[in-house]
């Protein structure tokens, strides 16, 4: 095996190459990895640090074109006189990370040639009808042009290639096939079988031992695919996974165990004095509070102080991600504060995208009253003002009289007769294309969470994700996740979880399941997590009942609190967000990056990847 050795204990400075699906373009959850892993990638590699993806439309959208010199300059010069559109640049997000972006069309004319050639090389097909599938090798195979080019032009300089997942990772068995050779690692955040079974309702814990990757993905119809992930899963030098669920089901249809587990961050904004993240909870709730007044205020009131905001978000996967169990868990609350009237209100927000026709016109119409009213009482606010100054100008105290005339009063009172709905508030904010057997609308018709009134658990199924521009919950994620008070993630697959981890940061409670990546970890860290704030359901040789009955009785624990009791704990949960930093759990990509130079530089001091402080556990926990 070659490698370049410039004879010093101490490499130059490595170049990195992070190759994606999802740079500058949300496909699913590698994009937040990505993304908020960047600043401290960036503080860490400066210049030598690129990530490579796809170009797609909505790129744009994200990236600020910026040509780059020397080396990788030359070769983007040499692949545009061939006809391959490079795409040079920024990603405009923190940290300004620099981006190569591959427009697979302008190699369309090869695809049929490329589909031969990885047929003939690997013996995998390409079905016709998967045209992702022919865009992913045609990526793999510019990106193996490219790096192969970076490789013969660098001479001595060292450079490492990470990617992510199998769409990324074609590239992998090409290279190794051209004997073309240094460091690689792969992280794979999902096995294709696992999250195919899952979503088929198979018991993939319990029966994981007995089940061939093989005959299931032939059995599905994704046999290439699975081939595809295998092989480069067996041919990068480092192979790497996010949990300790997902490497059991690597080891097992991929025929590899991990060599270094590593765990998702964030870029955490810690807060200097507690009182700042609760302020920030306190302005991102009103926020709420006005879509929930718009929303439900028209058919019928409750006290908005003494409302709790509960949540769950994420991909539309009914099982997988636990909707089910938290609209069952839902009822089971209802029924249970039912016994309790006058005391405090539930509203239940579901964000998942699901196919949609445009806006519930009731939704949109509930929301555009809500804002005329509130403009109408602001100039009524006004005039209120001056005449209060003047009354007190008089030296007496203002009668209802003196600060609303009669004009005034038939305003109002015209506005309260439109404002009034005979009709209960839609449950969801969009026209579903597949209203009738929507799963979500399934379950909650099933269990007659229609928003009565007397019902103290409302729920709200939104099905897009929430974005500043929405005429109906326009916020930013990070408000509305700031201004719940819990976050429900029970999932039965899930590899990692950023949700949760999201809702811990930012001082939101949270539950998660034993079944997901995160809440295994956190089990593994952090023993006391059930009373501060980070709850992790058992679903794990569980019942669907049992595991129901805990959540519903953790959110009903919540409803029991005080105010205080509650910012308390938020204190509490907040106080975790360091170990989720990027710049603690940074350190596992490390380890995987200096094994793969060690196979190429034995001995080597490699400048990025090294720090005085670097352990295999983090602060509070164990061995990863």
């Amino acid at each position: 095996m070659q490698a370049y050795d410039n004879g010093h204990d101490v490499l130059s400075s490595p170049l990195l190459f992070e190759v994606s699906w999802e740079v500058c373009s949300q496909v699913g959850g590698i994009y937040t990895v990505l993304r908020s892993k960047a600043p401290a990638a960036v503080r860490r590699w400066g210049d030598g640090y690129w990530l490579v993806g796809p170009y797609r439309e909505n790129s744009a959208l994200e990236f600020e074109p910026e040509m780059p010199s020397g080396r990788i300059g030359e070769v983007v010069r040499e692949f545009r006189e061939k006809g391959v559109r490079v795409h040079c640049g920024r990603w405009l997000i923190t940290g300004r990370p620099q981006v190569l972006l591959f427009d697979v069309d302008s190699v369309g004319e090869r695809h049929n040639e490329m589909k031969y050639f990885f047929w003939r090389e690997f013996g995998v097909s390409s079905p016709g009808e998967d045209v992702e599938f022919t865009r992913i090798l045609a990526f793999g195979y510019i990106v193996t042009d490219f790096l192969e080019a970076m490789h013969r032009g660098l001479g001595d300089h060292p450079l490492l290639a990470h990617f992510h997942e199998w769409q990324a990772a074609v590239a992998l068995p090409l290279l190794k096939q051209r004997e073309v050779r240094f460091p690689t690692v792969i992280t794979t955040h999902a096995t294709l079988v696992g999250r195919s079974l899952s979503a088929a309702n198979v018991d993939l814990y319990t029966y994981l031992p007995g089940i061939g990757g093989e005959a299931v993905a032939c059995e599905h119809q994704f046999a290439h695919r699975f081939v595809t992930e295998r092989l480069a899963a067996r041919t990068a030098d480092v192979f790497t996974t996010v949990s300790d669920i997902t490497a059991l089901e690597a080891e097992q249809f991929l025929g590899r165990r991990p060599d270094v587990l590593v765990p998702n961050g964030l870029n955490v904004d810690r807060f200097a004095a507690p009182h700042e993240f609760q302020n920030l909870h306190r302005e991102s709730k009103e926020l709420i509070n006005e879509f929930v007044m718009g929303h439900f205020f028209s058919s019928y009131t409750f006290d908005l102080d003494r409302t709790l905001y509960f949540f769950t978000a994420g991909r539309y996967e009914y099982r997988n991600k636990g909707l089910d169990m938290f609209i069952e868990a839902l009822y089971r609350l209802n029924e249970r504060l039912k016994t309790e009237p006058g005391g405090i209100t539930v509203v239940a927000f579901i964000i998942s995208p699901a196919r949609f026709w445009g806006f519930n016109v009731e939704a949109l119409n509930r929301q555009a009253m809500a804002n005329e009213l509130r403009k109408t009482c602001e100039k009524i606010q006004e005039g209120m003002g001056r005449k209060l100054s003047q009354t007190i100008a008089h030296a007496r105290l203002p009668t209802v009289d003196d600060l609303l005339d009669e004009t005034t009063r038939m305003q109002l009172k015209r506005i309260i007769y439109a404002w009034r709905q005979r009709s209960l508030p839609p449950i969801v904010t969009h026209e579903l294309e597949n209203h009738a057997d929507d799963d979500i609308l399934r379950h909650l018709r099933h269990r007659r969470l229609f928003n009565f009134a007397e019902d103290p658990v409302k729920v709200v199924f939104h099905p897009e994700f929430i974005n500043p521009t929405s005429p109906i919950l326009g916020m930013e994620y990070e408000q509305f996740v700031r201004g719940c008070h819990l976050g429900v993630f029970p999932s039965y697959y899930e590899p990692w979880g950023y949700t949760p981890m999201e809702c811990v940061v930012r001082g939101i409670q949270t539950i998660t399941s034993d079944l997901s990546g995160f809440g295994a970890w956190v089990i593994r860290h952090f023993p006391e997590h059930n009373e501060n704030g980070i709850f992790v359901a058992n679903r794990r040789n569980r019942s669907f009942e049992e595991t129901c009955d805990q959540i519903a009785a953790r959110m009903y624990e919540l409803t029991r609190m005080s105010r205080r009791e509650r910012i308390q704990m938020r204190n509490r949960v907040e106080s975790y967000a360091q170990h989720f930093d990027w710049e603690n759990l940074a350190r596992y990509y490390r380890k995987a990056r200096r094994l793969a130079f060690e196979k190429y530089y034995p001995g080597r001091t490699i400048p990025p990847l090294e720090d005085s402080d670097d352990k295999d556990t983090i602060p509070g926990g164990g061995d990863i």
